[in-house]
């Protein structure tokens, strides 16, 4: 690292501001501060100084998405395995989930920072470390067999749309993943939804058993097949079909408690959230017309994405509510509004999606009247005293 660490002192003063390759000096800086820590710090006024920065903060992050994703690359082959009737050991499981899952992994990194490089280069701005979360969400959030095409598209609309045109990292008023996945549920439903898209091999029709549905269990419920929805122990470790990191609850509360633990992510917002889930389930239990309605609330914090939403989604600190109030009442408002669409509109049986995605909206509004009420107590608290 030394050696490494002297070549780049070496070659760095040619990016810099009247250096040979000047221009690719966003390039230069990005690859340099992924390598090492910056050594930026700041030499006049009173800051803050703490050890965290964007980098650190990102990496946490990613580091808590790795459950998930080694569980969803070992579902991915295990689900596989069991349409095609073969019987497969643990590792036959996992080499066949992880040849599935890589490419697209490896097509969302590629496609979402090179766009990001190009627009650091031509706005002559650092290239942000925002990316290095929203390339792992994307796949993660998606099924197995999506084309790896329409992988590249909607990274490229999540990127370009759902962020740079608001002025990059930190200015986007929606997240970048769900955009991505808001982009193909709609643009190209057949490949998101169905019983096909779950499993990996089943649209490519690679000797798939004809009693195998591969249905998830939301699709079980929306279609009102509560019998043959799966035992509560296989939908919190996740030996069901689904989105390559949502399946299971268990991988996803260890991300959790990652994120707890290092006080990046938000304990109100996924509270909040789960608590907001559990009140509306409650209530469509009390007033059940249907099958779907009758689903325990609690299991409904481990169907489809609800978990993985209220963990990684929800939590964003750029497209979340920022005042403390704001948080608890932005969880709330998502977790309830997940199953009430969830349950009362079968065209979209995955609410979590849109919830977070309305909220991402009203998010400014909520923290705008946290403030407006904040002020208005401390005027009269003020008027008292005179």
């Amino acid at each position: 690292m030394k050696s490494l660490r002297g070549y780049l002192d070496k070659i760095k003063p040619k990016f810099e501001k009247g250096g040979k390759f000047e221009k690719f000096h966003s390039t230069f800086e990005a690859f340099e501060s992924f390598m090492f820590v910056p050594d930026t710090v700041t030499t006049k006024g009173t800051h803050i100084r703490d050890a965290n920065d964007m980098k650190r903060t990102m990496t946490v992050v990613v580091l808590a998405l790795v459950p998930a994703l080694l569980f969803g690359m070992w579902n991915v082959g295990n689900q596989h395995f069991l349409a095609t009737g073969q019987e497969a050991s643990f590792w036959q499981s996992f080499f066949t989930g992880f040849i599935s899952v890589l490419p697209i992994i490896v097509v969302s990194y590629v496609v979402g920072l090179g766009i990001e490089f190009a627009f650091a280069q031509y706005r002559g701005h650092e290239v942000n470390e925002g990316f290095l979360v929203t390339g792992m969400l994307i796949p993660l959030v998606l099924p197995v067999d999506v084309p790896l095409w329409m992988v590249a598209l909607a990274t490229a609309f999540a990127v370009i749309i759902g962020k740079e045109v608001f002025g990059g990292t930190g200015m986007n008023i929606f997240n970048p993943a769900l955009t991505a996945r808001a982009f193909l549920f709609f643009a190209y439903p057949s490949y998101m939804s169905g019983n096909e898209v779950w499993t990996h091999g089943m649209i490519k029709g690679e000797g798939i058993i004809d009693s195998f549905t591969g249905a998830t269990p939301l699709a079980e419920a929306a279609a009102g097949n509560i019998d043959k929805l799966p035992s509560v122990s296989d939908m919190f470790f996740g030996f069901i079909p689904g989105s390559i990191g949502e399946t299971s609850t268990l991988a996803i509360l260890i991300g959790a408690a990652i994120l707890l633990f290092t006080g990046v992510g938000s304990a109100r917002i996924m509270i909040s959230t789960v608590v907001g889930g559990l009140v509306m389930g409650l209530i469509l239990n009390i007033f059940a017309v249907n099958p779907y309605m009758e689903v325990p609330a609690y299991q409904h914090l481990m169907l489809g994405g609800f978990a993985f939403g209220a963990v990684f989604m929800a939590t964003d600190p750029v497209s979340a509510a920022q005042t403390a109030k704001g948080k608890i009442i932005y969880g709330f408002l998502i977790g309830f509004l997940a199953i009430l669409i969830r349950v009362l509109n079968p065209a979209y049986p995955e609410g979590m999606m849109l919830a977070i995605l309305l909220m991402n909206v009203f998010a400014p509004l909520i923290d705008h009247y946290v403030i407006e009420a904040n002020i208005s107590k401390r005027l009269k608290r003020v008027k008292v005293q005179e």
